[in-house]
């Protein structure tokens, strides 16, 4: 563990945060600066401090960093959180020797921050000018936050993602199985199937709400995401897109996707359905194509069984699928990885998402990690990992151009492996349209469905501001207070 003291606990979180980045296997304790040091801890203790006339970090009482500031900058609270986490940054750097790829940025949404350089009238070169001096981005992040940054504002221009336009996420939260590494709320289908159509009911009576609510707004995609949308039986993925389309105009959407997810939960039925409902685009995810870490992860479908899924998908018509795969699942070295991307490279989807592993709260990966304190053999696993992350990300980006595939939309997360980030790469015209609406906030997504989150983007005097509603994660609290879950959206929108 770390112990790091402060003068201002406003700022904890982007503390910990970039710490965290530069320690990623420690445990990081914020504490105010007034707390005593236990005197029998040998643990390393960090003292920051954010004044009005200097930023200073120590090490065990030696001095690491001392910039004089100003009073203009520290009156500007956004400014000087920025040139806080690049003093910690930059002394986190000299004492350790390690650089980050991305610099002091600790947020989900890189992306944005190019996005607004190129809004601003900066070109290419002064906005990854822009991402490396200020951010302190490495020169490979910087140019590839640019680049897709670009391509994502030629979508959203394209569009028009103005205040008439929102797009809907529905979402299934059955599985088959739950993954090691998945946090999201999950049920497996087997025990709740009796709750499917009860489930399905409340989900209508909230596409219900949204006919009347937005009604002579355009709707520019769909996504029924999970969980595993096709955990449903056929008919009830009919009757629900039905429903949808029978209550919503649909006439404007740029995009219909179904998660298919996993190949146990495909067949030809359920994707003549979905494909027979208008749906255009699915995703068939093979997280990694070696049998051995299949299993460990608890996903029952064979490799064999993803490759026949996806040639299914494609004999049936549809043309613009994507694939997910993970880099660092444990256990897997770059042999495994080079296995994986060598499948991907022989089926070609038309959209490619590569996720850097992050060990999530709530995921049986974390519990397993966390056994009472004691090192477990998936611990050892992921610590001992032969895996060289700026390599598998390299080669990855290789295959990727390799099948005419481009990025087109990046996010990262909490304790995500390598400290890189989750990228999509897609053929020309096949970019995940909902993903860079969702991912760039440019619009309002009302989301539908257990543990979904709607977030209402503002315009005008008050552009910028983004507020958000959830509803239950639990399935079942969910159901019985469907009302309440409803008046939650209604709120949020006519406020």
């Amino acid at each position: 563990m770390i112990c790091v003291r402060v003068n201002d606990e406003s700022y904890s979180y982007d503390i910990h945060s970039l710490i965290k980045a530069f320690y990623p296997e420690e445990d990081i304790k914020i504490t105010p600066m007034d707390t005593d040091k236990n005197s029998d801890s040998d643990m390393p203790e960090f003292l920051v401090c954010a004044n009005k006339n200097n930023i200073s970090i120590d090490l065990e009482g030696r001095s690491i960093r001392n910039i004089p500031t100003d009073n203009s900058l520290y009156e500007d609270r956004a400014a000087y959180k920025s040139e806080l986490k690049r003093q910690i940054y930059l002394a986190l750097s000299e004492h350790t020797g390690k650089e980050l790829p991305w610099g002091t940025l600790t947020g989900i949404r890189p992306t944005k921050l190019a996005k607004t350089c190129l809004d601003n009238g900066m070109n290419s070169n002064d906005a990854i000018n822009h991402m490396k001096e200020f951010y302190l981005c490495s020169d490979e992040k910087a140019c590839l936050a640019t680049e897709i940054a670009i391509r994502e504002k030629k979508v959203i221009d394209d569009i028009g993602a103005d205040a008439s336009g929102y797009s809907l996420y529905i979402g299934i939260p059955f599985c088959p199985s739950r993954c090691l590494y998945c946090s999201f709320m999950s049920y497996p289908i087997a025990a709740y199937k009796k709750e499917v159509a009860r489930y399905t009911d409340c989900v209508k009576r909230e596409i219900d709400y949204v006919a009347s609510a937005f009604a002579g707004r355009r709707l520019d995609s769909i996504y029924i995401g999970g969980g595993t949308p096709t955990t449903l039986d056929a008919d009830s993925m009919v009757d629900l897109i039905g429903y949808l389309k029978n209550r919503l105009d649909i006439t404007s959407i740029r995009e219909f996707t179904v998660e298919a997810g996993r190949a146990d939960s495909i067949d030809e039925g359920k994707l003549r359905a979905i494909k027979s409902m208008g749906v255009d685009r699915i995703s068939v995810n093979p997280q990694t194509f070696n049998e051995d870490t299949l299993r460990l992860i608890g996903r029952k479908a064979t490799a064999a069984e993803t490759i026949r899924a996806y040639k299914l998908a494609r004999e049936i018509g549809f043309d613009n699928i994507n694939m997910d795969i993970i880099l660092g699942l444990p256990g897997e070295t770059m042999d495994d990885i080079k296995y994986t991307l060598d499948n991907i490279a022989d089926l070609k989807p038309d959209d490619l998402t590569v996720h850097s592993l992050a060990v999530k709260r709530g995921s049986k990966l974390a519990e397993m990690l966390m056994d009472g304190g004691k090192i477990t053999d998936t611990d050892v696993m992921l610590r001992n990992n032969v895996i060289d992350y700026d390599e598998a990300m390299r080669l990855t980006q290789e295959t990727a151009a390799s099948i005419g595939l481009h990025p087109y939309y990046l996010y990262r997360q909490k304790n995500i492996r390598g400290n890189l980030e989750n990228t999509g790469y897609a053929a020309e015209g096949k970019a995940g349209i909902y993903n860079i609406l969702m991912m760039e906030e440019v619009q309002d997504i009302v989301a539908l469905g257990a543990g979904t989150v709607s977030k209402r983007v503002y315009r005008g005097d008050m552009a910028g501001r983004i507020e958000r509603c959830d509803t239950h994660k639990d399935l079942m609290l969910y159901m019985d207070n469907i009302d309440d879950m409803i008046e939650r959206k209604r709120r949020l929108y006519d406020a």
